[in-house]
């Protein structure tokens, strides 16, 4: 799409200004895409962390707004001018609860935090090595690997009052631990032990949320990271293997009884869930290269529904999947294309049949994705 100029950008925003309730815009330093018709769906817009690379300080927060059909690239430094000059070095998570979108600055060891309908700064919150963020009632729940890039040691988790964004509590877990998951009033951490080769972990760690305590260490397989809930409660953990001769494998966790029921011989590398439809791409090193793949699996039967939920073959201009994130309102399936990891993405998006709607650039290893609800 054909990119608008920051002037042509400002009178197209004050042309539809009145549609927009109470979404304020600054556009200064951003570039706007019109991508595709306003779409009216309970779910405002998308957005989207890029990582930037590492040590190069580019991570950076691009938005795309359903009621405008319009993508904003650099959108975080368009609503925060005098703020900084860039939001801080590797983006690694970003969610919105409530009435704040959260994004963790893993390498520049902080938590952004900003109101959800502006990306506009409200504050951070200091955690060394931060990872991944959840939340369950008035907190927030954050990973840190508790070190140095590279330095193995048992990881954390932290506790903050979403009201106050003040630290309230710390709870140790495995080493290096990454994604985190709740289900009832228990909270699950994939620990992965990445900084710990050959000797990675392989445990998914309870805490119980009532005392912020770890009650147990559940093993499932090496190398842990992703963990995702399905509609049922059921837990989805990835693991990436050794990259050598263990596999990348997936592994459903029952928090009923806290038991591997299935073991899945799919490498997934990231999913996303839709009522009993598990959406996920893989990306493997191979000896002949890198392979790629985009399915479904349906979470109740556990049975692999699609082994390509794209269809009409666009998934060839896709180099590096990165991210995803599907929509339940309207079955849009969104994935980040890092393509070099040294210069600007894209984002596909896909409608619910698998045709391509649209793609835009992005800035740099758009691997992170988060809805804004109206």
């Amino acid at each position: 799409m054909k990119n608008i100029q920051i002037l042509l950008a400002f009178l197209l925003i004050l042309g539809i200004h009145s549609c927009r309730e109470d979404y304020d815009y600054i556009n200064y330093g951003a570039t706007v895409s019109g991508v595709q018709e306003p779409e009216n769906i309970n779910i405002k817009g998308l957005y989207v962390l890029n990582e930037g690379n590492m040590g190069s300080n580019k991570a950076s927060i691009d938005f795309f707004d359903y009621s405008t059909g319009a993508f904003t690239k650099n959108y975080y430094n368009a609503q925060n001018p005098t703020v900084v000059n860039s939001l801080g070095d590797v983006g690694n998570d970003i969610k919105v609860y409530k009435d704040k979108l959260y994004a963790v600055i893993n390498l520049s060891n902080f938590v952004e935090v900003m109101d959800a309908k502006t990306a506009k700064h409200i504050g951070e919150i200091k955690i060394p090595n931060c990872r991944y963020i959840n939340f369950h009632g008035n907190y927030a729940y954050i990973t840190s690997y508790g070190g140095a890039v590279g330095v193995s040691q048992p990881g954390y988790v932290v506790k903050v009052d979403v009201n106050t964004l003040q630290i309230v509590g710390q709870v140790d877990v495995g080493k290096q631990p990454d994604e985190l998951e709740v289900v009832g009033d228990k909270l699950y951490v994939a620990n992965s032990g990445g900084y710990s080769y050959p000797d990675y972990d392989n445990t998914v760690s309870v805490i119980d949320l009532n005392t912020f305590t770890e009650i147990k260490k559940i093993p499932v397989a090496i190398n842990l990271s992703k963990i995702k809930k399905d509609d049922t409660g059921k837990l989805w953990v990835t693991s990436r293997g050794n990259f050598g001769n263990i596999p990348a494998k997936t592994y459903v966790l029952n928090p009923q009884n806290d038991q591997v029921v299935k073991e899945i011989n799919l490498p997934i590398s990231d999913f996303s869930i839709i009522e009993n439809r598990l959406y996920y791409f893989s990306y493997e090193y191979t000896s002949s290269g890198t392979s790629s793949g985009y399915g479904i699996i349906n979470t109740d039967t556990f049975a692999q529904t699609s082994s390509n939920f794209i269809t009409d073959g666009t998934q060839s201009q896709i180099v590096i999947p990165y991210g995803i994130a599907a929509n339940r309102e309207n079955g849009d399936i969104f994935i980040g294309d890092a393509k070099d990891y040294t210069s600007s993405g894209e984002l596909f998006c896909y409608n619910k049949f698998g045709k391509l709607k649209w793609k835009v650039q992005t800035g740099d290893i758009p691997g992170h994705l988060t809805f804004l609800y109206k």
